[in-house]
C-alpha cells in the first residue's frame, strides 16, 4: 500500500456548516488528493458534522479520510491525536471552519521542501460568519492591524519570516523533535508550538500567495467570548514562555487596566477625568478615522460604527481575559 505524502490534520467540533466545503476544497486541490490523507479528530460533535463526513466518504470512496474520536474536546489534543495517526511525512494543519485555496497544499509543500521555512503558512481571508452588518464589520475588524496588531497571517502582502502562522505545513519529524502541541492550552496552541520551533532554530515562513478563507464570529457576544478566551490562555502561555511576549500582546491588558484605573481615580481627581476623556477620545478617533476610510471604499457607512464597536469588543475582551487569568492562577480553564 502506497503511503500518502501529505496528511491534512483537522480538529473538529460541531462544524456542520463548513465541513463539506472544507472536504470539497481538499478534494479539488492542485496537489493530487491521491497523495494526501485527511485525518479528522472530532470532539464527538452533537450536530450533523459526522453525518456530513460519512456522506462525503460515501460519495468519494477513493479519498483517504480517517475520523477519530476526541472525547477531551480540546484543539491541541485533537491535533496531537491526528498527527500521531498521520501516515505521511508532511503535515498540513487545517481548521474545520476554514477553506483553503485550490493551490494551498501545493504551494505550502513546495515552500517547505525548498527550505524556506520549517513551518510554512499563508494569509487568511476573513469572511463574515453570517449575512448581517455586524458580522461584516467583525470580519473586517479581525483582519485589520488595529484589531490584530502585527499578526502577519491576517494581512501580510510580502513573503517573509513571521512569529506564527495559522494553518501551517511542516514535517512530522520536526514535531517529534520539538514536541507536540501543548494540551494544557485551549487557545494559543499554534503560537506556543511555533515559539518552541523558533527556539530550536526553526523558521516560520509566511507567503501571501498561500491563502485560505476563515469565517469569523457572527455576533459581538461570540466575538467577546472568543477574545476573552484568547486573552485568558495567552497569560497561561506567557507564564510558561515569557520570552515570547510581543509588544502588541501587551497593549490590550495595559490599556484595559489603565482605563479602569483612570475611571476609578476620576471620581476623586479632575486630572484623572481629563486624562480618561483624552485617552478614550484619541482611541475612538483613531478607530473611527480608520473605519471611515474603509466605509467609503466599501460604500457602507454602517462600518463607521460597526468596525470600532468590534475592535473595542476585541481589545477589552482580550485584556479582561488576560487579567482574569492573572487573578485566577489555579483556574484550569473557561
Amino acid at each position: 500500500m502506497t503511503l500518502p505524502e501529505v496528511s491534512i490534520v483537522i480538529p473538529c467540533l460541531n462544524e456542520e456548516k463548513t465541513i463539506l466545503a472544507l472536504l470539497d476544497a481538499i478534494l479539488h486541490q492542485t496537489f493530487p488528493y491521491t497523495k494526501m490523507e485527511v485525518v479528522i479528530s472530532d470532539g464527538l460533535s452533537e450536530d450533523q458534522t459526522r453525518n456530513r463526513i460519512a456522506e462525503f466518504q460515501a460519495q468519494h470512496p477513493d479519498m483517504d479520510i480517517q475520523l477519530l474520536d476526541n472525547p477531551v474536546r480540546r484543539i491541541p489534543t485533537g491535533l496531537n491525536q491526528a498527527i500521531r495517526a498521520a501516515r505521511a511525512p508532511i503535515i498540513t494543519r487545517m481548521d474545520a471552519h476554514a477553506i483553503p485555496a485550490s493551490d494551498y497544499v501545493e504551494r505550502s509543500v513546495k515552500a517547505l521542501k525548498t527550505g524556506l521555512g520549517d513551518n510554512v503558512g499563508g494569509v487568511i481571508d476573513v469572511k463574515p460568519g453570517a449575512d448581517s452588518s455586524i458580522a461584516f464589520a467583525i470580519s473586517i475588524a479581525t483582519a485589520h492591524p488595529l484589531g490584530v496588531g502585527d499578526a502577519k497571517y491576517r494581512w501580510a502582502t510580502k513573503a517573509g519570516e513571521a512569529d506564527t502562522v495559522a494553518f501551517g505545513t511542516y514535517f512530522k519529524s520536526r514535531v517529534e523533535e520539538i514536541g507536540y502541541y501543548n494540551e494544557e492550552l485551549r487557545a494559543n496552541e499554534d503560537y506556543e508550538f511555533n515559539s518552541r520551533l523558533r527556539a530550536a532554530g526553526g523558521k516560520i515562513w509566511i507567503d501571501p500567495q498561500i491563502r485560505a478563507v476563515y469565517y469569523s464570529r457572527s455576533t459581538l457576544k461570540t466575538l467577546a467570548k472568543q477574545y476573552f478566551t484568547y486573552g485568558f490562555w495567552k497569560f497561561r502561555m506567557l507564564r510558561r514562555n515569557p520570552e515570547t511576549l510581543r509588544w502588541r500582546q501587551a497593549l490590550p491588558p495595559v490599556f484595559v487596566v489603565g482605563i479602569l484605573m483612570l475611571l476609578l481615580l476620576s471620581a476623586f481627581f479632575t486630572l484623572a477625568r481629563v486624562l480618561l476623556i483624552f485617552c478614550l477620545g484619541v482611541y475612538l478617533f483613531i478607530l473611527i478615522a480608520a473605519s471611515a476610510k474603509i466605509a467609503l471604499n466599501k460604500s457602507d457607512l454602517r462600518l463607521v460604527f460597526g468596525i470600532p464597536l468590534a475592535i473595542v469588543n476585541m481589545h477589552f475582551s482580550w485584556g479582561a481575559g488576560f487579567w482574569w487569568s492573572v487573578m485566577n492562577p489555579k483556574k484550569e480553564g473557561i
